[in-house]
Protein backbone atom coordinates (compact mmCIF):
# COMPACT_ATOMS: atom_id res chain seq x y z
CA UNK A 1 0.00 0.00 0.00
CA UNK A 2 2.98 2.28 0.58
CA UNK A 3 3.84 4.77 -2.14
CA UNK A 4 7.39 5.38 -3.40
CA UNK A 5 8.28 1.67 -3.16
CA UNK A 6 10.94 1.84 -5.83
CA UNK A 7 12.75 4.88 -4.49
CA UNK A 8 13.06 4.46 -0.74
CA UNK A 9 15.38 6.80 1.14
CA UNK A 10 18.51 5.28 2.73
CA UNK A 11 16.94 5.69 6.18
CA UNK A 12 14.18 3.24 5.19
CA UNK A 13 16.77 0.54 4.51
CA UNK A 14 18.49 1.22 7.83
CA UNK A 15 15.21 0.82 9.73
CA UNK A 16 14.03 -2.39 8.06
CA UNK A 17 17.45 -4.05 8.34
CA UNK A 18 18.10 -2.91 11.92
CA UNK A 19 17.07 -6.08 13.78
CA UNK A 20 14.46 -4.22 15.78
CA UNK A 21 16.47 -0.97 16.04
CA UNK A 22 19.55 -2.77 17.41
CA UNK A 23 21.79 -2.33 14.37
CA UNK A 24 25.43 -2.46 15.44
CA UNK A 25 24.94 -0.18 18.43
CA UNK A 26 26.71 -2.55 20.83
CA UNK A 27 29.74 -2.68 18.53
CA UNK A 28 29.70 1.12 18.15
CA UNK A 29 29.65 1.59 21.91
CA UNK A 30 32.55 -0.82 22.34
CA UNK A 31 34.77 1.08 19.86
CA UNK A 32 37.13 3.18 22.00
CA UNK A 33 38.99 4.67 19.03
CA UNK A 34 36.33 7.26 18.22
CA UNK A 35 33.78 9.34 20.07
CA UNK A 36 31.32 8.73 17.25
CA UNK A 37 29.17 5.74 16.45
CA UNK A 38 28.77 4.03 13.07
CA UNK A 39 26.87 5.93 10.38
CA UNK A 40 23.77 3.71 10.29
CA UNK A 41 23.67 3.62 14.08
CA UNK A 42 23.43 7.43 14.09
CA UNK A 43 19.94 6.95 12.61
CA UNK A 44 18.96 4.15 14.97
CA UNK A 45 20.11 5.88 18.14
CA UNK A 46 17.38 8.47 17.60
CA UNK A 47 14.72 5.83 18.24
CA UNK A 48 16.39 5.32 21.64
CA UNK A 49 15.96 9.03 22.43
CA UNK A 50 19.41 10.31 21.49
CA UNK A 51 21.25 12.35 18.87
CA UNK A 52 24.94 12.31 18.06
CA UNK A 53 26.23 15.89 18.08
CA UNK A 54 29.53 17.73 18.29
CA UNK A 55 30.74 21.01 19.76
CA UNK A 56 30.65 23.28 16.71
CA UNK A 57 32.46 26.03 18.62
CA UNK A 58 35.51 23.76 18.71
CA UNK A 59 35.46 22.26 15.22
CA UNK A 60 38.14 24.56 13.80
CA UNK A 61 40.42 24.08 16.79
CA UNK A 62 40.03 20.29 16.65
CA UNK A 63 40.72 20.15 12.91
CA UNK A 64 43.85 22.31 13.30
CA UNK A 65 45.16 19.81 15.85
CA UNK A 66 44.28 16.88 13.54
CA UNK A 67 41.76 15.63 16.06
CA UNK A 68 38.29 14.34 15.22
CA UNK A 69 35.35 16.57 16.09
CA UNK A 70 34.43 16.61 19.77
CA UNK A 71 31.49 14.21 19.57
CA UNK A 72 28.92 13.95 22.31
CA UNK A 73 25.27 12.98 22.67
CA UNK A 74 21.99 14.56 23.62
CA UNK A 75 19.49 12.40 25.50
CA UNK A 76 15.81 13.33 25.74
CA UNK A 77 13.42 11.79 28.25
CA UNK A 78 9.95 10.43 27.48
CA UNK A 79 7.67 12.27 29.90
CA UNK A 80 4.08 12.24 28.59
CA UNK A 81 2.32 15.26 30.04
CA UNK A 82 5.60 16.56 31.50
CA UNK A 83 5.70 15.22 35.06
CA UNK A 84 8.48 14.27 37.52
CA UNK A 85 8.40 13.45 41.22
CA UNK A 86 10.79 15.26 43.54
CA UNK A 87 12.93 12.11 43.80
CA UNK A 88 13.11 11.88 40.01
CA UNK A 89 14.15 15.54 39.77
CA UNK A 90 16.96 14.85 42.25
CA UNK A 91 17.96 11.86 40.12
CA UNK A 92 18.02 13.91 36.90
CA UNK A 93 20.03 16.62 38.68
CA UNK A 94 22.66 14.08 39.77
CA UNK A 95 22.78 12.42 36.33
CA UNK A 96 23.25 15.83 34.68
CA UNK A 97 26.15 16.60 37.01
CA UNK A 98 27.83 13.21 36.57
CA UNK A 99 27.40 12.62 32.85
CA UNK A 100 26.49 15.80 30.92
CA UNK A 101 27.34 19.51 30.76
CA UNK A 102 25.33 19.87 33.98
CA UNK A 103 22.60 21.96 32.39
CA UNK A 104 19.07 20.52 32.44
CA UNK A 105 17.15 21.65 29.37
CA UNK A 106 13.34 21.92 29.36
CA UNK A 107 12.09 21.47 25.79
CA UNK A 108 9.10 22.86 23.91
CA UNK A 109 7.63 19.35 24.09
CA UNK A 110 7.27 19.33 27.86
CA UNK A 111 10.23 17.10 28.58
CA UNK A 112 13.90 17.29 29.57
CA UNK A 113 17.10 16.71 27.68
CA UNK A 114 20.77 16.58 28.64
CA UNK A 115 23.64 17.58 26.36
CA UNK A 116 27.35 16.88 26.11
CA UNK A 117 27.24 13.22 27.14
CA UNK A 118 30.35 11.35 25.98
CA UNK A 119 29.94 7.95 24.35
CA UNK A 120 31.46 6.14 27.33
CA UNK A 121 28.81 7.74 29.57
CA UNK A 122 25.78 6.74 27.49
CA UNK A 123 25.04 3.38 29.09
CA UNK A 124 25.64 4.64 32.66
CA UNK A 125 23.31 7.58 31.95
CA UNK A 126 20.52 5.35 30.61
CA UNK A 127 20.98 2.87 33.46
CA UNK A 128 20.71 5.65 36.02
CA UNK A 129 17.56 6.95 34.34
CA UNK A 130 16.18 3.41 34.53
CA UNK A 131 16.87 3.26 38.28
CA UNK A 132 14.78 6.43 38.58
CA UNK A 133 11.93 4.83 36.57
CA UNK A 134 12.65 7.06 33.60
CA UNK A 135 13.42 6.25 29.97
CA UNK A 136 14.13 7.88 26.63
CA UNK A 137 12.37 5.32 24.42
CA UNK A 138 10.99 6.90 21.24
CA UNK A 139 11.80 10.44 22.37
CA UNK A 140 13.34 10.92 18.92
CA UNK A 141 13.16 9.00 15.63
CA UNK A 142 10.43 8.13 13.12
CA UNK A 143 7.82 7.32 15.76
CA UNK A 144 5.37 9.12 18.00
CA UNK A 145 7.36 11.58 20.14
CA UNK A 146 6.61 12.88 23.64
CA UNK A 147 2.86 13.47 24.06
CA UNK A 148 2.03 16.92 25.43
CA UNK A 149 -0.99 18.19 27.34
CA UNK A 150 -2.11 21.31 29.20
CA UNK A 151 0.46 21.81 31.94
CA UNK A 152 -1.11 23.63 34.86
CA UNK A 153 -3.75 21.65 36.80
CA UNK A 154 -5.30 24.91 38.00
CA UNK A 155 -6.54 25.42 34.43
CA UNK A 156 -9.31 22.93 35.04
CA UNK A 157 -10.34 20.08 37.34
CA UNK A 158 -10.23 18.04 34.12
CA UNK A 159 -6.46 18.35 33.78
CA UNK A 160 -5.84 14.95 35.36
CA UNK A 161 -8.06 13.29 32.77
CA UNK A 162 -6.09 14.73 29.85
CA UNK A 163 -2.77 14.03 31.58
CA UNK A 164 -3.78 10.38 31.93
CA UNK A 165 -4.88 10.32 28.28
CA UNK A 166 -1.42 11.58 27.28
CA UNK A 167 0.07 8.62 29.13
CA UNK A 168 -2.30 6.16 27.44
CA UNK A 169 -1.45 7.52 23.98
CA UNK A 170 2.26 7.36 24.78
CA UNK A 171 1.98 3.74 25.92
CA UNK A 172 -0.18 2.76 22.93
CA UNK A 173 2.34 4.24 20.50
CA UNK A 174 5.54 2.79 21.98
CA UNK A 175 7.56 0.56 19.66
CA UNK A 176 7.28 -3.10 20.68
CA UNK A 177 10.98 -3.88 20.20
CA UNK A 178 12.92 -4.53 23.42
CA UNK A 179 16.14 -3.24 21.85
CA UNK A 180 16.33 -0.29 24.27
CA UNK A 181 16.72 -2.65 27.21
CA UNK A 182 18.93 -5.04 25.22
CA UNK A 183 21.43 -2.35 24.22
CA UNK A 184 21.43 -0.06 27.25
CA UNK A 185 20.30 -2.02 30.31
CA UNK A 186 21.20 -5.71 30.04
CA UNK A 187 23.79 -7.10 27.63
CA UNK A 188 22.49 -10.63 28.11
CA UNK A 189 18.84 -9.92 27.43
CA UNK A 190 17.37 -12.69 25.29
CA UNK A 191 14.22 -11.72 23.41
CA UNK A 192 11.67 -13.90 21.67
CA UNK A 193 11.22 -12.03 18.39
CA UNK A 194 7.52 -12.95 18.32
CA UNK A 195 6.99 -10.74 21.35
CA UNK A 196 8.43 -7.87 19.31
CA UNK A 197 5.91 -8.07 16.50
CA UNK A 198 4.65 -4.52 16.04
CA UNK A 199 1.27 -4.09 14.30
CA UNK A 200 1.54 -0.29 14.50
CA UNK A 201 5.07 0.34 13.26
CA UNK A 202 5.81 -3.05 11.62
CA UNK A 203 9.51 -3.08 10.70
CA UNK A 204 9.41 0.24 8.81
CA UNK A 205 8.22 2.57 11.56
CA UNK A 206 6.87 5.91 10.27
CA UNK A 207 8.13 7.95 7.32
CA UNK A 208 9.13 10.72 9.77
CA UNK A 209 8.54 11.85 13.34
CA UNK A 210 5.01 12.32 14.65
CA UNK A 211 3.89 14.68 17.42
CA UNK A 212 0.67 14.65 19.45
CA UNK A 213 -0.73 17.33 21.77
CA UNK A 214 -3.85 17.67 23.93
CA UNK A 215 -5.33 21.07 24.78
CA UNK A 216 -7.94 22.00 27.37
CA UNK A 217 -9.63 25.28 26.37
CA UNK A 218 -9.53 28.14 27.12
CA UNK A 219 -5.71 27.88 27.28
CA UNK A 220 -3.73 26.76 24.25
CA UNK A 221 -0.47 26.52 26.20
CA UNK A 222 0.46 23.36 24.26
CA UNK A 223 0.25 25.16 20.87
CA UNK A 224 -2.00 22.28 19.90
CA UNK A 225 -2.33 22.97 16.15
CA UNK A 226 1.40 22.66 15.45
CA UNK A 227 1.12 18.92 16.16
CA UNK A 228 0.72 16.13 13.61
CA UNK A 229 -2.29 15.04 15.70
CA UNK A 230 -4.12 17.55 17.88
CA UNK A 231 -6.83 16.76 20.44
CA UNK A 232 -8.95 19.59 21.84
CA UNK A 233 -11.03 18.67 24.88
CA UNK A 234 -14.68 19.69 24.50
CA UNK A 235 -16.15 20.63 27.86
CA UNK A 236 -19.86 20.78 28.65
CA UNK A 237 -21.25 21.14 32.18
CA UNK A 238 -17.68 20.86 33.57
CA UNK A 239 -17.20 17.43 31.94
CA UNK A 240 -15.11 16.36 28.96
CA UNK A 241 -17.72 15.03 26.51
CA UNK A 242 -15.19 14.18 23.80
CA UNK A 243 -12.46 15.62 21.65
CA UNK A 244 -12.12 17.53 18.42
CA UNK A 245 -9.35 15.79 16.53
CA UNK A 246 -7.15 17.59 14.02
CA UNK A 247 -4.21 16.37 11.95
CA UNK A 248 -1.43 17.70 9.75
CA UNK A 249 0.37 20.30 11.84
CA UNK A 250 4.12 20.85 11.58
CA UNK A 251 6.38 23.89 11.42
CA UNK A 252 9.50 22.62 9.66
CA UNK A 253 10.56 23.83 6.21
CA UNK A 254 13.72 24.14 4.12
CA UNK A 255 15.17 27.44 2.87
CA UNK A 256 14.75 27.70 -0.89
CA UNK A 257 12.49 24.65 -1.18
CA UNK A 258 8.96 25.87 -1.90
CA UNK A 259 7.62 22.32 -1.66
CA UNK A 260 8.22 22.53 2.10
CA UNK A 261 6.20 24.74 4.41
CA UNK A 262 4.81 25.26 7.89
CA UNK A 263 1.23 24.16 8.41
CA UNK A 264 -1.36 24.10 11.18
CA UNK A 265 -3.45 20.98 11.76
CA UNK A 266 -6.82 20.64 10.00
CA UNK A 267 -9.82 19.54 12.07
CA UNK A 268 -11.13 16.10 11.08
CA UNK A 269 -14.11 16.13 13.43
CA UNK A 270 -15.37 15.21 16.90
CA UNK A 271 -15.36 11.91 18.79
CA UNK A 272 -17.55 11.41 21.83
CA UNK A 273 -15.37 9.15 24.00
CA UNK A 274 -11.79 8.57 25.06
CA UNK A 275 -11.96 5.09 23.53
CA UNK A 276 -12.79 6.57 20.13
CA UNK A 277 -10.09 9.22 20.55
CA UNK A 278 -7.47 6.52 21.12
CA UNK A 279 -8.71 4.52 18.13
CA UNK A 280 -8.72 7.61 15.90
CA UNK A 281 -5.16 8.52 16.92
CA UNK A 282 -3.99 4.97 16.24
CA UNK A 283 -5.52 4.84 12.78
CA UNK A 284 -4.40 8.34 11.79
CA UNK A 285 -0.92 6.97 12.45
CA UNK A 286 -1.47 3.79 10.41
CA UNK A 287 -2.70 5.82 7.42
CA UNK A 288 0.43 7.95 7.65
CA UNK A 289 2.52 4.79 7.92
CA UNK A 290 0.99 3.39 4.75
CA UNK A 291 0.61 6.52 2.62
CA UNK A 292 3.46 8.77 3.82
CA UNK A 293 6.34 9.67 1.51
CA UNK A 294 9.29 7.34 2.16
CA UNK A 295 11.50 8.57 -0.68
CA UNK A 296 11.98 12.24 0.22
CA UNK A 297 12.30 12.88 3.95
CA UNK A 298 11.76 16.59 3.45
CA UNK A 299 8.22 15.77 2.28
CA UNK A 300 7.42 12.89 4.63
CA UNK A 301 5.61 14.51 7.56
CA UNK A 302 1.88 13.90 7.96
CA UNK A 303 1.05 17.42 6.72
CA UNK A 304 2.35 16.58 3.24
CA UNK A 305 0.46 13.28 3.16
CA UNK A 306 -2.79 15.09 4.00
CA UNK A 307 -2.18 17.79 1.40
CA UNK A 308 -1.38 15.15 -1.25
CA UNK A 309 -4.41 12.96 -0.52
CA UNK A 310 -6.71 15.80 0.45
CA UNK A 311 -8.26 16.18 3.89
CA UNK A 312 -11.50 14.43 2.88
CA UNK A 313 -9.76 11.34 1.51
CA UNK A 314 -7.52 11.16 4.56
CA UNK A 315 -10.54 11.41 6.86
CA UNK A 316 -12.37 8.71 4.89
CA UNK A 317 -9.40 6.36 5.09
CA UNK A 318 -9.18 6.87 8.87
CA UNK A 319 -12.93 6.32 9.27
CA UNK A 320 -12.79 3.06 7.30
CA UNK A 321 -10.07 1.79 9.63
CA UNK A 322 -11.71 2.93 12.88
CA UNK A 323 -15.15 1.61 11.96
CA UNK A 324 -16.87 4.87 12.91
CA UNK A 325 -17.31 8.32 11.38
CA UNK A 326 -16.20 11.59 12.92
CA UNK A 327 -19.04 13.81 14.05
CA UNK A 328 -19.00 17.50 13.08
CA UNK A 329 -16.44 19.44 15.14
CA UNK A 330 -17.80 21.05 18.31
CA UNK A 331 -17.32 24.72 19.16
CA UNK A 332 -14.48 25.72 21.46
CA UNK A 333 -12.61 28.92 22.27
CA UNK A 334 -9.01 29.66 23.19
CA UNK A 335 -8.41 32.82 25.19
CA UNK A 336 -4.66 32.65 25.79
CA UNK A 337 -1.52 30.64 25.06
CA UNK A 338 0.79 31.59 27.89
CA UNK A 339 1.82 30.04 31.19
CA UNK A 340 0.38 31.27 34.48
CA UNK A 341 3.47 32.56 36.26
CA UNK A 342 3.63 32.70 40.01
CA UNK A 343 1.13 31.12 42.41
CA UNK A 344 -2.10 29.39 41.41
CA UNK A 345 -4.36 27.02 43.33
CA UNK A 346 -6.39 24.13 41.97
CA UNK A 347 -9.81 22.77 42.83
CA UNK A 348 -8.30 20.46 45.47
CA UNK A 349 -6.67 23.35 47.32
CA UNK A 350 -3.13 22.42 46.21
CA UNK A 351 -0.71 25.15 45.20
CA UNK A 352 1.45 25.55 42.11
CA UNK A 353 4.24 27.99 41.36
CA UNK A 354 5.16 28.48 37.69
CA UNK A 355 8.83 29.45 37.37
CA UNK A 356 10.05 31.42 34.36
CA UNK A 357 13.02 29.48 32.94
CA UNK A 358 14.50 31.47 30.07
CA UNK A 359 14.54 29.12 27.05
CA UNK A 360 14.32 26.16 29.40
CA UNK A 361 17.96 26.28 30.58
CA UNK A 362 18.15 25.12 34.21
CA UNK A 363 21.60 26.05 35.52
CA UNK A 364 23.25 28.30 38.08
CA UNK A 365 24.24 31.20 35.83
CA UNK A 366 22.56 34.55 36.52
CA UNK A 367 21.12 33.22 39.78
CA UNK A 368 21.17 29.79 41.51
CA UNK A 369 18.11 28.35 39.76
CA UNK A 370 19.38 24.78 39.56
CA UNK A 371 20.58 24.73 43.18
CA UNK A 372 17.30 26.22 44.37
CA UNK A 373 15.18 23.68 42.53
CA UNK A 374 17.30 20.87 43.98
CA UNK A 375 16.77 22.26 47.48
CA UNK A 376 13.02 22.46 46.84
CA UNK A 377 13.00 18.87 45.56
CA UNK A 378 14.83 17.74 48.67
CA UNK A 379 11.88 18.86 50.81
CA UNK A 380 10.00 15.93 49.16
CA UNK A 381 6.82 18.01 49.38
CA UNK A 382 6.47 18.82 45.67
CA UNK A 383 6.29 17.42 42.17
CA UNK A 384 7.59 19.06 39.00
CA UNK A 385 5.64 19.72 35.81
CA UNK A 386 6.98 21.17 32.57
CA UNK A 387 5.28 23.42 30.06
CA UNK A 388 5.49 23.67 26.27
CA UNK A 389 6.79 27.21 26.79
CA UNK A 390 9.95 25.72 28.36
CA UNK A 391 9.01 26.61 31.92
CA UNK A 392 8.73 24.61 35.13
CA UNK A 393 5.90 24.33 37.64
CA UNK A 394 6.69 23.49 41.26
CA UNK A 395 3.53 21.49 41.71
CA UNK A 396 1.13 19.76 44.08
CA UNK A 397 2.09 21.76 47.18
CA UNK A 398 -0.07 21.28 50.26
CA UNK A 399 -1.25 24.37 52.12
CA UNK A 400 0.94 23.58 55.14
CA UNK A 401 4.07 23.33 52.94
CA UNK A 402 3.51 26.48 50.88
CA UNK A 403 5.40 28.83 53.21
CA UNK A 404 8.52 26.63 53.11
CA UNK A 405 8.50 26.45 49.31
CA UNK A 406 7.79 30.18 49.06
CA UNK A 407 10.77 30.91 51.30
CA UNK A 408 13.10 28.76 49.17
CA UNK A 409 11.88 30.37 45.95
CA UNK A 410 12.74 33.73 47.48
CA UNK A 411 16.06 32.64 49.03
CA UNK A 412 17.45 31.38 45.71
CA UNK A 413 16.18 34.35 43.68
CA UNK A 414 13.75 32.21 41.69
CA UNK A 415 10.55 34.10 42.45
CA UNK A 416 12.37 37.41 42.05
CA UNK A 417 13.61 36.47 38.57
CA UNK A 418 10.15 35.29 37.58
CA UNK A 419 8.40 38.43 38.82
CA UNK A 420 10.91 40.88 37.29
CA UNK A 421 11.07 39.38 33.79
CA UNK A 422 9.29 41.48 31.17
CA UNK A 423 6.20 40.23 29.35
CA UNK A 424 8.21 39.91 26.12
CA UNK A 425 10.89 37.83 27.83
CA UNK A 426 8.29 35.58 29.45
CA UNK A 427 6.67 35.04 26.06
CA UNK A 428 9.92 34.19 24.29
CA UNK A 429 10.94 30.75 23.05
CA UNK A 430 14.16 29.66 21.37
CA UNK A 431 15.54 26.37 20.12
CA UNK A 432 18.97 25.02 21.14
CA UNK A 433 20.69 25.88 17.82
CA UNK A 434 24.43 26.54 18.14
CA UNK A 435 26.67 25.18 19.46
CA UNK A 436 25.42 21.59 19.34
CA UNK A 437 22.66 21.33 16.71
CA UNK A 438 24.13 20.19 13.40
CA UNK A 439 21.32 21.88 11.44
CA UNK A 440 21.69 25.36 12.98
CA UNK A 441 22.61 28.20 10.64
CA UNK A 442 22.47 30.88 13.34
CA UNK A 443 22.26 31.32 17.10
CA UNK A 444 18.97 31.09 19.01
CA UNK A 445 18.90 30.31 22.76
CA UNK A 446 22.35 31.90 23.29
CA UNK A 447 21.35 35.07 21.42
CA UNK A 448 17.64 35.77 21.95
CA UNK A 449 18.03 36.85 25.63
CA UNK A 450 20.41 39.67 24.62
CA UNK A 451 18.21 40.66 21.68
CA UNK A 452 15.19 40.86 24.00
CA UNK A 453 17.25 43.13 26.28
CA UNK A 454 17.71 45.49 23.32
CA UNK A 455 14.04 45.29 22.27
CA UNK A 456 12.71 46.06 25.77
CA UNK A 457 13.67 49.81 25.70
CA UNK A 458 11.91 50.11 22.34
CA UNK A 459 8.76 48.61 23.85
CA UNK A 460 9.13 50.97 26.82
CA UNK A 461 9.39 53.92 24.45
CA UNK A 462 6.13 52.96 22.77
CA UNK A 463 4.30 52.10 26.02
CA UNK A 464 4.21 48.39 25.21
CA UNK A 465 6.41 46.90 27.93
CA UNK A 466 3.45 45.07 29.53
CA UNK A 467 2.10 43.78 26.20
CA UNK A 468 2.11 39.96 25.95
CA UNK A 469 3.74 39.83 22.50
CA UNK A 470 5.05 36.36 21.59
CA UNK A 471 8.58 36.29 20.18
CA UNK A 472 10.33 33.12 19.04
CA UNK A 473 13.63 32.31 17.38
CA UNK A 474 15.00 29.27 15.55
CA UNK A 475 18.51 28.79 14.27
CA UNK A 476 17.22 27.22 11.05
CA UNK A 477 13.85 26.76 9.30
CA UNK A 478 13.02 23.42 10.97
CA UNK A 479 10.76 25.13 13.49
CA UNK A 480 11.90 23.57 16.79
CA UNK A 481 11.49 26.93 18.55
CA UNK A 482 8.04 27.32 16.92
CA UNK A 483 8.97 30.64 15.30
CA UNK A 484 6.39 30.30 12.45
CA UNK A 485 3.64 30.33 15.09
CA UNK A 486 4.57 33.58 16.86
CA UNK A 487 3.58 37.22 16.56
CA UNK A 488 7.28 37.94 15.95
CA UNK A 489 9.33 35.07 14.56
CA UNK A 490 13.01 34.90 13.67
CA UNK A 491 14.37 32.14 11.42
CA UNK A 492 18.15 31.84 11.11
CA UNK A 493 19.63 32.08 7.61
CA UNK A 494 23.37 32.53 8.40
CA UNK A 495 25.45 33.47 11.42
CA UNK A 496 23.97 36.73 12.74
CA UNK A 497 21.28 36.84 10.06
CA UNK A 498 17.56 36.08 10.30
CA UNK A 499 14.33 36.26 8.37
CA UNK A 500 11.81 38.35 10.34
CA UNK A 501 8.23 37.05 10.29
CA UNK A 502 5.19 38.89 11.64
CA UNK A 503 1.41 38.48 11.62
CA UNK A 504 0.92 35.30 13.62
CA UNK A 505 -1.93 35.50 16.12
CA UNK A 506 -1.55 35.39 19.90
CA UNK A 507 -3.60 32.22 20.37
CA UNK A 508 -1.77 29.88 17.98
CA UNK A 509 -4.48 29.75 15.33
CA UNK A 510 -2.63 31.52 12.48
CA UNK A 511 0.92 31.30 11.13
CA UNK A 512 3.04 34.36 10.49
CA UNK A 513 4.46 35.69 7.20
CA UNK A 514 8.00 36.67 6.18
CA UNK A 515 8.40 40.46 6.35
CA UNK A 516 12.16 41.06 6.09
CA UNK A 517 14.78 38.67 4.75
CA UNK A 518 18.31 37.93 5.93
CA UNK A 519 18.71 40.91 8.28
CA UNK A 520 21.10 41.51 11.17
CA UNK A 521 20.57 42.99 14.61
CA UNK A 522 20.67 46.68 13.65
CA UNK A 523 17.99 46.27 11.00
CA UNK A 524 15.94 44.02 13.30
CA UNK A 525 15.81 46.74 15.98
CA UNK A 526 15.11 49.52 13.49
CA UNK A 527 12.33 47.50 11.83
CA UNK A 528 10.66 46.59 15.12
CA UNK A 529 10.87 50.20 16.32
CA UNK A 530 9.09 51.29 13.16
CA UNK A 531 6.44 48.54 13.44
CA UNK A 532 5.73 49.24 17.11
CA UNK A 533 5.35 52.94 16.31
CA UNK A 534 2.78 52.22 13.60
CA UNK A 535 1.04 49.72 15.88
CA UNK A 536 0.41 52.13 18.77
CA UNK A 537 -0.81 54.78 16.33
CA UNK A 538 -3.07 52.69 14.13
CA UNK A 539 -4.20 49.66 16.17
CA UNK A 540 -7.86 49.01 16.87
CA UNK A 541 -9.14 48.78 20.44
CA UNK A 542 -7.86 45.58 22.10
CA UNK A 543 -6.06 44.60 18.89
CA UNK A 544 -2.97 42.49 19.51
CA UNK A 545 0.32 43.14 17.75
CA UNK A 546 -0.10 39.92 15.78
CA UNK A 547 -3.56 40.82 14.55
CA UNK A 548 -2.47 44.37 13.71
CA UNK A 549 0.62 43.23 11.81
CA UNK A 550 -1.46 40.66 9.90
CA UNK A 551 -3.81 43.47 8.86
CA UNK A 552 -0.83 45.73 8.11
CA UNK A 553 0.73 43.11 5.83
CA UNK A 554 -2.50 42.91 3.86
CA UNK A 555 -2.34 46.66 3.17
CA UNK A 556 1.14 46.20 1.68
CA UNK A 557 0.03 43.55 -0.81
Amino acid sequence: MTNHKDNLSPVERIKTQSNGLRGTLKESLADDFTGAIREDDQTLIKFHGMYQQDDRDRREERVSKKLEWLYSYMIRLRLPGGFLTSDQWIGVNDIANDHSTGTIKITTRQTLQLHGILKSHLRPTIQNFNLNHLDSIAACGDVNRNVTCTANPSESPLHQQTYELAGKISEMCLPKTKSYYDVWIDDELLVDRKTEEDPLYQDRYLPRKLKIGIAVPPNNDVDVFINDIALIAIIENNQIVGYNIAAGGGLGATHGNEATYARLASVLGFVDSEEKALKAVYEIITVQRDFGNRSDRKLSRLKYTIDKLGINQYRTEVEQRTGFNFEPARAFKFEQRKDRYGWTQNHEGKWFYTVFVEHGRVLDECYPLKSGLLKIAQTANVNFRFTCNQNLIVADINEEDKATIESLLKEYGISDATEKASALRKNSVACVALNTCSLALAEAQRYLPSLVTKIEPILEKHGLIEDDITIRMTGCPNGCGRSPNAEIGFVGTAYGKYNLHIGGDRLGMRLNTKYRENIGEEEILTTLDELFGIYVTEKHTEETFGDFSYRYLQTLN
